[in-house]
Parts: structure tokens; sequence; C-alpha cells
């Protein structure tokens, strides 16, 4: 065997560092794109921006483990700056401004809620900055005109209203008329659960059904009880609540306080809230609106199948491992898919080609098809129920998603 030299160490050394280097600037090779989101990480909706913003950095670290964007011949990886709008309008509003003004952002990722997208819509579009949202459902930010304004989920109008349909449904199984439904509704005055209402009332008109309760839920979300006592008076046969995490968390609290026995309760957000986790028993057959679950069939090249994904981010976020990844987490990731695919497409940083690259998007991910309508809503996606059955999340319906049968009526 060769003995070594000292100039042999050397130049391996030296080739050694030059591999590392080499290594080095290949890592270095992708530039930052900046993304910019004013979120709600403190006040009433925090819990639920929290769930965004991990969403986020999941699909942001996944499209860089990936090889980053890509766009002609170099490659960008994303990077977001982001502000605590503290759950207020106003507040989401001037951090926008602040972000695009002083610290130069051209793409914006969507705040938590209808209501904060409501508030920073109006000044994205006036600057002309493309904004891929996730958590704003609201029909109402799609009537107004906006061309820089694209949601992956579902409009909120949707979203119960399939609760009705199997309210109706089981009516007539037993031999009533659809007609003959009481129907209660108790909703936060915020644009996402307005729209949940309004949703609700129609369907409920199309059935013939009687809305023998409808109710604004208290501003705080805190106490439900005096609209409680109206439906154990009044025996409606569903009751519809829409209050974001803090709302459901005391809709399953005081409705088990309270041992209202209704056949029929669904609400929102029973993930994020973690309502089986808080609140064990009481939440079982409760019927709860979701846009994803990870039974679903969707995937992607990328994060895989939605099973794959539950899987990966609960490895990345152990503090969610005992618990359903709420939906509101895999949408956020899916927006940022889109402004990956849509660069891509694009091929150039130019706001204006990638607005037009998102209007044109068609694109199959494990969060579910994403395809945008002419005001920005995406229109290739449905709603599913789940019922929470034994403890376990379970979709029942629409019936060509369902993987389990409805528990009807609710067991007291």
């Amino acid at each position: 065997m060769k003995k070594l030299t000292y100039t042999d160490l050397l130049a391996g050394l030296i080739a050694g560092a030059s591999m590392l280097f080499a290594h080095s600037s290949m890592a270095q090779e992708c530039e930052d794109l900046v993304l910019g989101s004013a979120i709600s990480l403190t006040g009433k909706y925090a819990t639920n921006g929290v769930h965004a913003q991990n969403g986020y950095e999941f699909a942001i670290k996944k499209i860089d483990q990936a090889g980053g964007v890509k766009i002609g011949d170099k490659c960008y990886n994303f990077k977001v700056i982001y502000y605590d709008d503290e759950s207020k309008g106003d507040r989401a509003a001037t951090l926008t401004e602040r972000l695009i003004s002083q610290d130069k952002v051209q793409y914006m990722l969507g705040p938590y809620s209808s209501g904060m997208t409501k508030a920073i819509a109006p000044v994205t579009e006036k600057y002309q900055i493309p904004m891929v949202e996730a958590e704003g459902a609201s029909r109402s930010l799609f009537n107004q005109g906006y061309k820089y304004l694209f949601a992956v989920l579902s409009t909120s109008e949707q979203y119960l209203a399939s609760a009705i349909a199997l309210a109706a449904e089981k009516a007539q199984a037993s031999g009533s008329q659809s007609s003959s439904v009481k129907v209660a509704v108790a909703v936060e005055n915020d644009p996402f659960s307005l729209d949940i209402r309004a949703g609700v009332l129609e369907d409920a008109e199309k059935f013939g059904m009687q809305i023998v309760i409808d109710e604004q839920l208290p501003r705080d979300l805190s106490d439900m009880s005096a609209i409680l006592t109206k439906v154990k008076l009044l025996k409606p046969d569903v009751l519809i609540v829409s209050g974001h995490s803090k709302g459901a968390a005391t809709a399953v609290r005081q409705i088990g306080e309270q041992n209202i026995n209704v056949p029929m309760i669904a609400i929102t957000h029973c993930e994020a809230a973690d309502v089986v986790g808080n609140f064990g028993a009481a939440a079982n057959d409760f019927l709860c609106s979701t846009q994803w679950a990870e039974t679903l069939t969707y995937q992607d090249p990328l994060f895989g199948s939605a099973s794959d994904y539950e899987k990966e981010f609960k490895s990345a976020y152990p503090e969610y491992a005992q618990k359903k990844v709420p939906y509101q987490v895999a949408q956020a990731s899916a927006a940022v898919y889109v402004f990956k695919d849509s660069f891509e497409r694009a091929g150039t940083l130019d706001k204006q080609a990638v607005r037009d690259a998102i209007s044109k998007t068609d694109l199959a991910t494990f969060y579910g098809q994403i395809k945008f309508s002419d005001a920005g809503n995406n229109i290739a996606k449905p709603m599913v129920l789940r019922q929470i059955q034994d403890g376990a999340y379970n979709v029942v319906a629409p019936s060509n998603f369902a993987s389990h049968a409805l528990n009807w009526p609710r067991k007291q």
C-alpha cells in the first residue's frame, strides 16, 4: 500500500474543501422569493392563524426539499414575512400596506378568516398584488370584482348546507315530509358565518323547512346558554352553529352541560377547536363541516396523497400527533403550492404574468382540485361532512365521499 505523503494529505484536504464548497454553493443557488402575510397569531382567531402559518411553512419546506421553485434557469425558495394582525381588520389592512410599501412584497398569502381577508383585499387590489388565500371563504369576497384575489377553498355557503339535505333525507326515510323539519340557526356576526346562515336558510327554504330559531352568537363567543334555552323550548330537529374555533368549543361544552337533545347538530371548526380532545364523548355524533379529510383520494407529485400529507405534517409538527390535522393547515399548504405552480407556468417574476397564471390554474393537489372562476373562488372542490363517531372523524356526506354511515338521531 502506498504511503501517504504530506503532499498527498494536503491535496486531499484541498479536494475535500473544494467538494464541500461546491456542495455549499449548490445549496445556496436558490434565491429567496418573498411572500407576505398579515395573519392572526394573537386575538380570537389565533388558534387557526397558527394552523394556517404552520401549513404555509410546511409547504415551503417541502418545496425547498424538492428543489425549489423553477423559473427559467433559476430556482427560488419561498420566504414569508409575517406580521400579527391581532385578529383586527384595521390592523390587518395597515400591515398589508406596510408589507407592500415598506417591505416591497409583490405577492401575498392570505390572512385567517373572511373578515380579515375582506379587510386587506382592497389594499392588495389597489396595488395590484396577487394574493392566494386559503382561509377566507365568504362568498361576499367574490362579488366585488377583484382581479388579484384567489381562494383555494370552497365558499362558505356550502359549509353546512349539506346538513339540511341530510335532515330532509332522514325525515323522508322515516315517513315524514321534509317540510316538517324544524331548524335552529346560531351564528357569529361575521362575513363567514353570515354566509353559512344564508346557505342554510336557502336550502331550508327549498325543502319547505321551518326556521324556528335564527340568532347571532354573543360577540365574545363564550356563552350561548340563552340560545340553548330557546332550543330546549322549541325542540328543533336540526341545530346549526358557526362561530369559528371559540364558538365550536362553546357549543360543544354548553350543549353537553345543558343536556340539549337535538337529533342533528352541525357545527364548523371541530378539528381546529379539538372538540374531541377537549370534550371527549360529549362531542360524539356532532356533524362537522370540513374542506378536506385525510381519507379522501386526492394526491399530487409534491405532497403525495391526502393521507401522506397528514402523516408527514404530524411528523414535522408533533403537537398535532394526537389529533386530526385541521383542514386550515392543509388548505394553507395548498395555497403555497398554487403559487409554486403559477410561478413556474408564468416563467417570470412579473406580477401581472403571475396573476394571469394563477387565474388559469387547474391543479390536482392532495387537498383537492383547484380551479378558479373569473371571480377568484375555487369551483372544482366540494365540501364534505364528517361525523364524530366514538371519537373518530368519519366522512358521512356527500354519499360518493362517505366512508361511514350517519348516526341518526344523535345519541344523547
